[in-house]
């Protein structure tokens, strides 16, 4: 394998067999960079905002002069840890050898490599680097996986073509190219996801602790009462909550432009598909079709209100969701337009239409229903009926916030509980099993039926008195498990038996 030639391209190891490649020398860089920022990051706020002797002059010296020594030191050590890595890419594996006093060795067969994901932050990307992150699939911890932490992105990109590279996909409709790409428009579903009223909450707690920082938290609560003084109490906190929730508003919608922005889904000859996607950190998530299994669209309560879905991957392979920080290798695409992400399931799965559109739902009995009803019902009156106690004993006020608690969650427990036991069902279409759950968070999973490889059957002391059952299908790609929640018991056995024909049937008893 030679090199292409450059300053700062990936180097030969010296004095080793041919293929062995190093780290980028300009990941040195990076880290200089990075570590200067967090020296200066953390050390001028905390010598601006701590009061003694020191002069802020001779304080902010003695910052630069730690921030230096970091810097260097950190560098020097990723120096010798470049100089002791080296990766090779073999005909039947893919080799790394890093470590100085404690050398690791690690080899994966590249036939069980099942993703080549690149990632880069803007300072690497702005150098032309990026992360490459190899893995097999098998959560066993650092053993099936390799990160090169910079290479050049060209290199990136033919590790992640050379490795991927298999035979043709799966015969269904050719639809290679490019099957999505960015709707600028969909940034209005940002701020119906969770993820806003969080950031609201965190932007509050971080507006107190930077403060506090610079010795002025006292001056800000101040201020925020001197200017709700004449205001009621209630008042003062619809103030205070529409504050923190349009800082959420404003969170969302950058934390989605941050991740999203340059979306685009292609599939690419000999089936792979990609997704690329990214703003200030841009990756790169490729997932080989003929470990495709299916697809789930996902709707939070917000964005399902005003008819939009996310859509993800149920493939083998995917990492956890924490394995590096991040929650979305499986998603194909952002909250949509409901039909949309309909069109784009059907593309993805290679069928005219897709499943999750199609299919025909079985209703769940309507002692399900009943279940989630009496749950709303606990869920409120229990703690409802604990503060009413309570403020027989103690005070009056808490009989108050009972009552008041009471009127304004039953209502809402109710048309959850109600609209969860509505949107229960499965179904079996065509080569895929369909499952439907959820309230606040409803998914529609389509499964494909040859990738179900077992069936657990639940069913507690309550559900038996009513009839009722739980089938989760066990499967080794995705959440790993999906659910068919309070069946009625022989229709739900029967659909099982019927959905993957020969698997159940053996534990069954007959009639």
């Amino acid at each position: 394998m030679s090199d292409a030639g450059g300053t700062g391209e990936d180097e030969v190891s010296p004095g080793e067999d041919d293929g062995w490649r190093r780290l980028d020398r300009r990941g040195l860089l990076v880290t200089a960079t990075v570590l200067a920022g967090v020296g200066l990051g953390a050390g001028v706020p905390t010598a601006v905002g701590t009061t003694g002797p020191m002069p802020l002059g001779e304080a902010l010296a003695w910052v630069l002069l730690g921030t230096a020594a970091l810097a260097a030191c950190g560098t020097a050590g990723a120096y010798v840890r470049r100089r002791r890595t080296r990766y090779r890419v073999g005909p039947e594996r893919v080799e790394f050898h890093t470590g100085l006093f404690l050398v690791k060795r690690r080899s994966l067969a590249r036939e069980r490599i099942r993703s080549v994901d690149l990632t880069a932050g803007l300072l690497p990307r702005s150098l032309g680097l990026v992360k490459v992150r190899i893995g097999t699939g098998e959560h066993t911890g650092d053993a099936s996986t390799l990160e090169l932490d910079a290479v050049r992105r060209a290199e990136g990109e033919r590790l992640r073509r050379e490795l991927l590279d298999r035979t043709p996909a799966e015969p269904g409709p050719r639809r290679d190219g490019v099957l999505a790409v960015l709707d600028p428009g969909w940034v209005r579903y940002a701020p119906l996801s969770f993820a806003a009223p969080v950031l609201g909450g965190t932007a509050a707690g971080g507006l107190l602790q930077v403060s506090d920082w610079f010795g002025a938290q006292a001056e800000v609560i101040d201020w925020v009462a001197e200017r709700l003084r004449d205001t009621p109490l209630l008042w003062s906190a619809v103030v205070l909550v529409t504050a923190a929730g349009l800082a959420g508003v404003v969170g969302a919608l950058g934390l989605w432009t941050e991740m999203w922005w340059g979306y685009r889904l292609e599939r690419e000859p000999g089936g792979t598909l990609r997704v690329r996607r990214g703003l200030l950190t841009s990756r790169s998530v490729s997932i080989e079709e003929r470990r495709l299994r299916g697809v789930e669209l996902v709707e939070p309560i917000g964005v399902r209100l005003v008819g939009a879905a996310r859509l993800d991957a149920v493939a083998t392979g995917l990492a956890h969701d924490d394995e590096d920080g991040h929650a979305d290798h499986r998603t194909l695409l952002p909250a949509a337009p409901r039909a949309f992400a309909d069109e784009l399931a059907a593309r993805v799965l290679r069928e005219p239409v897709s499943p999750t559109r199609t299919a025909r739902l079985i209703p769940h009995p309507r002692a399900a229903r009943s279940r989630r009803v009496r749950r709303a019902l606990a869920a409120v009156l229990l703690p409802a009926a604990l503060l009413a106690v309570l403020g027989l004993l103690l005070t009056d006020a808490l009989l108050y916030v009972a009552a008041v608690a009471t009127a304004v969650l039953l209502p809402l427990a109710l048309l959850l509980a109600l609209d969860a036991a509505r949107n229960l069902g499965h179904a079996t279409t065509g080569a895929y099993l369909v499952a439907r759950s959820g309230t606040l968070r409803r998914t529609t999973v389509a499964l494909r039926r040859g990738g179900v490889i077992g069936w657990t059957v639940r069913q507690s002391y309550f559900q038996r008195r009513a009839g009722l059952i739980t089938l989760t299908a066990t499967t080794a790609a995705g959440a790993g498990a999906y659910a068919i929640k309070d069946a009625a018991q022989g229709e739900g056995l029967a659909f099982a038996a019927e959905a993957v024909p020969g698997l159940l049937e053996p534990f069954l008893e007959p009639g």
